[in-house]
């Protein structure tokens, strides 16, 4: 019995896609098995809720590094949400095509360059600005903030052009046919018309911010403490996971590991509200 070509083919990415989707559920396994156990027997309340951090003494409270994750991406969105959406407007209805067609690629280039190199620039140019002109020690929430925030830019412009690319000419046509300026057809029909994409891509984009490490290392001060202020030291959840694992154990190891649970369910959920709302795109 011979094998068509295409059914080779067809078996082959089959057993690739099963491989990788059995690979992320193995590391989620792996991530619940060792971080669930110790929640469930330090208390999860008191794991969530207590400030204190002092693994050496069996005080293993996170919720100074849960605050500064939620403040860093609270600020990354309010910077990058409004630039992006912005940009992505302006490339979809302002900008010809051609020229379109050169930037949005290159922007989509950028979300490849390396998070430590925005580290870098986070660290020698936009650390000095804040201390020299706003004060503080210049590695801060604040500056992890506007480094995300530029971070997220790709993802927020590059699934928001789509997402206004795909709304029927029709809607414009229609609008600009009743006497509406461009302006308005854009602002009062067509974002309408895209919001559920517009509104993915700033969850995603919000699940890449909680989830950076490397570049929030280099700029947040890595300061175990609850920020009262945008220009204090902070340390996040990936921070801390990245700087002490290599020297865990016991305890100390499945506390961070801990930590990973609760990141990894953030994530989850804010990936599920992105899916809900492409859902609720394809669903008109």
């Amino acid at each position: 019995m011979r094998i068509s070509g295409d059914k080779i083919a067809k078996y082959v990415f089959l057993a690739i896609a099963c491989s990788a989707i059995a690979s992320l559920l193995l590391i989620a396994l792996f991530i619940l098995l060792e971080g669930l156990p110790f929640i469930l027997r330090y208390g999860p309340w008191k794991f969530l809720s207590t400030s204190d951090w002092r693994p050496h003494e069996g005080a293993f409270g996170i919720a100074p590094m849960i605050i500064s994750s939620l403040w860093i991406t609270a600020g990354a969105m309010l910077i990058g949400a409004p630039l992006g959406v912005a940009g992505a407007v302006f490339l979809s209805e302002f900008v010809p095509k051609s020229v379109m067609c050169i930037i949005k690629p290159t922007i989509e280039l950028l979300a490849g360059i390396p998070s430590v190199v925005y580290g870098f620039i986070g660290v020698m140019v936009l650390a000095p600005l804040i201390r020299t002109n706003l004060g503080g020690p210049g590695l801060s929430l604040l500056a992890a903030a506007v480094i995300l925030g530029i971070m997220v830019l790709p993802t927020i412009i590059s699934i928001s052009v789509d997402a206004i690319g795909a709304v029927p000419n029709a809607f414009r046509e229609g609008a600009l046919a009743l006497g509406a300026t461009r302006w308005q057809a854009v602002r009062m029909v067509v974002l309408k018309a895209a919001r559920s994409g517009i509104i993915a891509s700033i969850i995603l984009a919000m699940g890449r911010a909680v989830g950076e490490t490397m570049a929030v290392i280099m700029v947040a001060g890595n300061t175990i403490r609850t920020p009262h202020s945008a220009l204090e030291p902070v340390r996040t959840l990936t921070a801390n996971i990245a700087i002490e694992m290599s020297a865990a154990t016991g305890m100390h190891r499945q506390a961070l590991f801990a930590t990973g649970v609760v990141l990894f369910v953030v994530i989850m959920i804010l990936n599920s509200l992105a899916m809900a709302a492409m859902r609720r795109k394809g669903g008109r």
